[in-house]
């Protein structure tokens, strides 16, 4: 295992509030279905209620076989920057965001994947939401990390490739930093450090904002 993907582990009994309730299950509700289907259309409900049908048939499944479900349904959705799909440069779009308007960027993919796993009951230590650069793209990308032990070479979840491959198997990425609901840790260098909370990174709180009128509630 390359040095540079070593995540680090802090047991704590604390869990992100925002997703506490989601890892016991994924209740879309008809309000907000009918809201996206007069708004989106039947696709976009139809994407909504695939997302909702994929929750329940896959989180008694084991995680590796989570993993590879929820990226491919994840996968399917087009590739568009924030500024061309918000008018924004940089924009973290939730998962109903993303199926809704079956488009988004780097880091709506590795958000939703990220999300979703933790609604499946997937521990948050197990997940590192990872911002790398793209070597060969030459441009900043978003991945998830799923760690299944907390020494393992972790498993990449990317909308680059729909493969899931190991962390030494991707050499076209170099890790910067990575988060997930309970800290927020610097990678360069071939060190891992604690920086502090993911409140630091103004997009997750934004984010958070708005999760709380989607799924996750």
């Amino acid at each position: 295992m390359g040095l540079r993907w070593q995540a680090a582990r802090r047991s704590s009994l604390l869990t992100a509030v925002v997703f506490a309730a989601a890892a016991l299950a994924l209740d879309l509700g008809s309000d907000l279905l009918e809201y996206i289907q007069q708004e989106y259309g039947q696709e976009a409900r139809t994407r909504l209620e695939n997302w909702q049908s994929l929750h329940r048939m896959a989180r008694n499944a084991p995680i590796e076989r989570q993993t590879q479900l929820v990226n491919s349904f994840f996968n399917r959705a087009a590739f568009v920057s924030d500024l061309e799909h918000w008018d924004q440069e940089d924009y973290w779009a939730t998962p109903v965001e993303l199926l809704a308007t079956n488009a988004g960027d780097c880091e709506d993919f590795a958000i939703a994947k990220y999300l979703t796993l933790r609604s499946m009951g997937v521990p948050d230590e197990q997940l590192r939401i990872t911002y790398v650069k793209a070597l060969e793209l030459n441009q900043a990308h978003m991945i998830l990390a799923w760690y299944p032990t907390p020494d393992a070479d972790p498993l990449i979840l990317d909308n680059l490739i729909n493969e899931i491959r190991p962390g030494s198997r991707r050499p076209d990425l170099e890790p910067v930093y990575s988060f997930n609901g309970e800290g927020l840790w610097n990678l360069q260098g071939g060190r891992t450090r604690r920086e502090g909370s993911p409140e630091m990174l103004r997009h997750w709180r934004d984010l958070n904002e708005r999760l709380t009128i989607d799924a996750f509630k």
